[in-house]
């Protein structure tokens, strides 16, 4: 049961998991800024209270780099869990 079915069933949450990504990020910004927690969110507002234009860039790269790098781990993972589904 678990090696038919879990692997058909990952996939939706796979998905999830991809879409929801930015929107946690995004989250932790605010979350970070409120509740003063010292993380990368905290830091994205305090570049932008201080204008550090570069570190921003930077900061919104790495982050923009850790999602495509999920996204990939993800789209991997489709291929792995349904043999179905092939990419050329």
């Amino acid at each position: 049961m678990l090696r038919h079915a879990l692997k058909n069933a990952l996939n939706p949450v796979l998905t999830t998991i991809r879409l929801q990504l930015p929107v946690l990020i995004g989250g932790a910004v605010v979350v970070e800024h409120i509740f003063n927690i010292p993380g990368i969110g905290s830091l994205v507002v305090r570049t932008l209270e201080q204008r550090d234009y570069p570190l921003l860039a930077g900061l919104n790269m790495m982050m923009a780099g850790f999602v495509l790098l999920v996204n990939v781990i993800v789209d991997i993972s489709y291929a792995w869990l349904d043999p179905r589904i092939q990419y050329k």
